[in-house]
C-alpha cells in the first residue's frame, strides 16, 4: 500500500469559527473548540459537539450541541472522564475554566425526564460563574433505530461552567499557553507567557506547584504516563523534563542540530510502549528558527529516563501539530504550510499514511480515534485547521504473512538449503 494520499476527501463537518483543539469525548464523540477571538468580527468562540458513526463506508459527524463562550475563544483544553461525569478545562486568556459536561441518555417517550432537564439547564444560568457565558440549549441526537426501525433512546449533553483560576501572570499579555491533565486525572498542569509551569491538585484545582521553568513563553506541555515527570518546551529553544513531586529538573533534551542552526521544540507528547504506563516514550516536533533555507524539521523520538534521541524522520516543511495514540503503536504529524497530515508507526517512526493537502491552513490539532473504537481499521485520526474543517484519516490493516505460510517458508528453506548441502558433498 503507498502510503502517499491527496486528500479532500475525509471531511467530518465544517464549522462557523476557527478550530484550534479537538478532543474525543467518550469513545463516539468528538469535541472541537476555537474562535474568532474578542474582536467585534461576528465570529463566534466556543465548544461543539459531533456523534461520530460509520456508516459501512465512511465515518459520519452529526452535530449535538453547541456551547458559545462569550469574547473568549478556546485556543487549548483538556478533558477528563472519572466514571461518573466528564470535565472540561480551557483557557480563556490568563485564566483557566472549568466545566462540567453531563450526558443522559433519554428514551423517546420520557417527555417528564426532558422538562426536568431542561428546567434544569435554565436553572443552572442563575449558578454561571462567567456573565459571558450562555448556557446552551439543549439539541438531542437524532433519535436511534434499532434493525426493526424501532425507536429507542438518545443521548442528552449539558455543559455548564464552574470555577475558573488564574493561571498565568505575564507583564504585557498574561495569557495560558497549553493546559493538560495526567492519566488518573489528580494532576492538570497549565503553562503560558510568563514561563511558568504550574500544577493543580484536579478537579479542585488547588495549587500544587509552581515551577520557574522557561524564560520565555511555553509553547507545550505533557506529563508522562506514570505521572512521576511533566515535559515542557518553550520559545526559549529548550526542552525540559521536571518531577511532578519536587518540581525539580531532571533532564534536558539536547541533539546536534546539523549545521549548528538554532531549533526549536514546537510540541511534545509522551507515549507508551506496549500499553505499559511505566515504560514510556517520548516524542517532539523540532522546526529550524527563523528563515533557514532547505532546512529539514524532524519528528524525534526519546528515550526520556536517558533523555537520549533514539530516533527521527524529517520533513520539507515546518510542523504544527503532534498526537500519539492510546496504545503507544501510532504518531500523527500535522504540518504548518501545506496542511498535510501523516501517520507513522511509533516503534521504528516509519510512515504509514501522507495525506496532502487536508486542510487550506496550517494544522491545529490531531486526536487519534481510541483503539478500541475503529472497526475495520488499524487507526484513525482526526484533523483541525482554522480553515473550519474537521476531517479524518485512516489507516486500513496491513497486509501480513500468515503464521502457517511463514512456517511452511522457514521448512522449504531448511530443506533447500540441505539439499544444496548434499549436492555440493557439504
Amino acid at each position: 500500500m503507498s502510503p502517499n494520499r491527496r486528500n479532500k476527501e475525509g471531511l467530518l463537518a465544517r464549522v462557523n469559527f476557527p478550530l484550534y483543539v479537538v478532543k474525543m469525548l467518550t469513545n463516539h464523540h468528538i469535541l472541537v473548540a476555537g474562535g474568532g477571538g474578542s474582536s467585534k468580527t461576528g465570529v463566534a468562540n466556543g465548544f461543539e459537539i459531533f456523534e461520530l458513526s460509520h456508516d459501512g463506508e465512511k465515518y459520519v459527524a452529526e452535530e449535538v450541541i453547541r456551547h458559545e463562550t462569550g469574547p473568549s475563544v478556546v485556543m487549548n483544553c483538556a478533558s477528563y472522564n472519572n466514571g461518573k461525569r466528564t470535565f472540561l478545562v480551557a483557557g480563556k486568556e490568563s485564566h483557566c475554566q472549568l466545566y462540567t459536561v453531563n450526558m443522559k441518555v433519554e428514551y423517546e417517550n420520557d417527555e417528564t425526564v426532558l422538562k426536568d432537564h431542561k428546567n434544569e439547564t435554565v436553572s443552572s444560568r442563575k449558578r454561571s460563574t462567567d456573565p459571558h457565558e450562555k448556557i446552551q440549549e439543549i439539541k438531542l441526537t437524532k433519535e436511534k433505530t434499532d434493525r426493526n426501525s424501532n425507536s429507542f433512546h438518545r443521548l442528552v449533553f449539558d455543559i455548564k461552567p464552574n470555577d475558573s483560576i488564574q493561571t498565568d501572570f505575564g507583564d504585557d499579555e498574561p495569557l495560558q499557553r497549553v493546559v493538560r491533565i495526567s492519566l488518573s486525572g489528580k494532576l492538570m498542569a497549565t503553562g503560558g507567557t510568563d514561563g511558568h509551569i504550574r500544577l493543580w491538585q484536579f478537579p479542585s484545582l488547588r495549587k500544587h506547584l509552581d515551577i520557574t521553568a522557561h524564560k520565555k513563553e511555553i509553547d507545550d506541555i505533557d506529563f508522562s504516563p506514570d505521572e512521576t515527570m511533566v515535559l515542557s518546551v518553550s520559545k526559549d529553544g529548550l526542552a525540559v523534563i521536571w518531577s511532578t513531586q519536587t518540581g525539580k529538573k531532571l533532564s534536558e533534551l539536547k541533539w546536534n542540530a546539523p549545521e549548528n542552526v538554532k531549533y526549536l521544540y514546537k510540541r511534545c507528547r509522551f507515549g507508551t510502549i506496549e500499553g505499559n504506563s511505566k515504560n514510556s516514550c517520548l516524542f517532539t516536533l523540532s522546526n529550524p528558527f527563523g528563515k533557514a533555507g532547505k532546512l529539514k524539521s524532524y519528528l524525534q523520538k526519546w528515550d526520556p529516563a536517558e533523555a537520549s534521541l533514539k530516533k527521527s524522520f524529517e520533513f520539507d516543511e515546518s510542523l504544527s501539530a503532534l498526537s500519539v495514540s492510546d496504545d503507544g503503536k501510532f504518531v500523527a504529524v500535522g504540518t504548518m504550510f501545506s496542511g498535510s497530515v501523516h501517520i507513522h508507526i511509533a516503534f521504528s517512526l516509519q510512515q504509514v499514511l501522507n495525506v496532502q493537502g487536508v486542510h487550506n491552513m496550517f494544522v491545529t490539532g490531531l486526536e487519534f480515534l481510541p483503539s478500541d473504537c475503529l472497526g475495520g481499521y488499524e487507526t484513525a485520526v482526526i484533523s483541525i485547521s482554522v480553515d473550519n474543517r474537521v476531517c479524518i484519516h485512516h489507516v486500513p490493516f496491513r497486509s501480513t504473512i500468515p503464521l502457517w505460510l511463514a512456517v511452511l517458508l522457514v521448512v522449504i528453506t531448511l530443506v533447500l538449503t540441505f539439499m544444496l548441502c548434499s549436492f555440493l558433498g557439504l
